[in-house]
């Protein structure tokens, strides 16, 4: 069974590398899904795999890249309906 995470980070987010900056941490942690900017400002993510692996991408979406400054990460937990190949940036939506 596989755990899903659903994260809306919210602060000065956008233009400063973040898609690239979850992709890499992601990647890194063998975790599943997708990240994409949203046209209100901020970043949205769903990521899978086993809690303690998402546990640790939450923690580094609380900070994210050098240059950004998160105000808010906002997430729920499921469990995974739809399975993820692999992760990817997908386009604003």
């Amino acid at each position: 069974m596989n755990t899903q995470l659903h994260a809306i980070i919210e602060g000065h987010v956008q233009g400063v590398g973040f898609r690239y900056f979850v992709l890499e941490r992601a990647q890194a942690l063998n975790l599943t899904g997708w990240v994409r900017n949203t046209y209100d400002g901020q970043v949205e993510v769903m990521a899978q795999g086993p809690r303690a692996d998402l546990e640790m991408l939450l923690e580094d979406l609380q900070r994210g890249p050098r240059s950004a400054f998160v105000t808010e990460v906002r997430s729920t937990w499921s469990t995974a309906e739809t399975i993820y190949p692999r992760f990817q940036i997908l386009p604003t939506a």
